[in-house]
């Protein structure tokens, strides 16, 4: 809390430790908002200006963090809503599964098969296009809780909707894609 204190005071080197501190969490949320890496970045640059703009309003009431993540949450709602963005999206090809895919999730595991590498490949893409098929209000607190990086108050937070509703969204979503995979034979 101090860092803020000081950063509305002016110290432009508070907030860039607060910048530093919460970047990695910022863009994952507006990663999971886009779902493009080169518009997560506009959109997470999008939030530290706002934030920085908006630091005076910051009242404390909740966590710095959360309070960052629901700006940058709104910043990529509002990319993603936009006419340019479902333009680019249709006239552009989106990038290809190995461009958003973490490297070490590529890194062959040395117990696997090739034909497990295979399997698990396919699996990982029929998962990402079941997720896509989701409605929006499912699937965005699905991701965001998937990603691991916030708790279920912080979603409640980001998406302004109540914490019961976030945790029924999780478990609906969760239950739609187990029933769907299991229409295309995945039995796990």
């Amino acid at each position: 809390m101090d860092l803020v204190r000081l950063a509305q005071a002016g110290d432009s080197e508070a907030f860039g430790v607060l910048v530093t501190r919460h970047q990695r969490a910022v863009y994952r949320a507006a990663l999971a908002g886009v779902g493009s890496s080169t518009e997560a970045d506009d959109v997470a640059q999008e939030a530290f200006v706002a934030a920085y703009r908006k630091l005076g309003d910051f009242r404390g009431q909740a966590a710095f963090k959360t309070w960052m993540l629901a700006i940058a949450w709104r910043k990529a709602m509002d990319r993603r809503k936009s006419v340019s963005r479902w333009l680019r999206s249709v006239v552009v090809p989106s990038e290809s599964a190995e461009e958003t895919d973490d490297l070490v999730e590529r890194v062959r595991s040395p117990k696997r098969t090739q034909e497990e590498e295979i399997s698990g490949a396919q699996l990982q893409r029929t998962i990402r296009d079941l997720i896509r098929t989701l409605p929006q209000k499912l699937r965005d607190p699905l991701l965001l809780a998937g990603s691991g990086e916030y708790t279920y108050d912080q979603i409640a937070t980001m998406l302004e909707i109540p914490l019961g509703t976030v945790k029924w969204r999780v478990s609906e979503a969760r239950r739609i894609l187990k029933q769907k995979l299991a229409a295309l034979g995945y039995q796990r």
